[in-house]
């Protein structure tokens, strides 16, 4: 008879008396944590997921600062062939403050390596600026050098001089 009126209890037939609540209480405790635990532990594909597309996003965005400020530089440099020296001026003014900002930038697109080989052209600014103001066909051979140098610094192995 005890085992036929425990099995009722088990199933929720009979009804619970104020001795089995803490007892009850205990096991929707642990059901419920045991619930939320694997709820919560579905977050986690999603969450990795997420940081990882983060990561690639962030890459693509640095490689496109660098290749916007190439560029920027190469528009540059063929303007001033061209004897287009006022908009050469603006291409260029746009490429040595943006080169300055990615370089002063926290989470820069350049590597330290990166950072410390394209700080030599950073102090060119001045001299091209001024040669494009005059309208000096030099500018055009100047920014023709800065563009290999700023190829090189960013990619070593591509435009290698002879």
């Amino acid at each position: 008879m005890q085992e036929a009126r425990d099995f009722r209890k088990a199933i929720g037939l009979e009804a619970v008396t104020d001795s089995d609540k803490p007892a009850l209480l205990k096991r929707i405790a642990l059901w419920g944590g045991l619930l939320f635990f694997i709820f919560t532990l579905g977050f986690v594909p999603p969450w990795l997921s997420g940081r990882e597309t983060l990561r690639q996003r962030d890459a693509a965005q640095a490689n496109l600062r660098r290749s916007q400020l190439q560029n920027r530089l190469a528009t540059a440099s063929i303007n001033a062939r061209r004897g287009e020296y006022e908009s050469a001026r603006g291409a260029a003014s746009d490429f040595f403050t943006d080169l300055r900002a990615e370089v002063d930038r926290q989470e820069s697109g350049f590597n330290w390596r990166q950072r410390e080989a394209v700080k030599p052209i950073l102090t060119e600014r001045d001299e091209v600026i001024t040669l494009l103001a005059r309208s000096d066909p030099a500018a055009g051979e100047r920014l023709t050098d800065l563009y290999i140098n700023y190829v090189q610094a960013i990619n070593p192995s591509a435009a290698k001089t002879p």
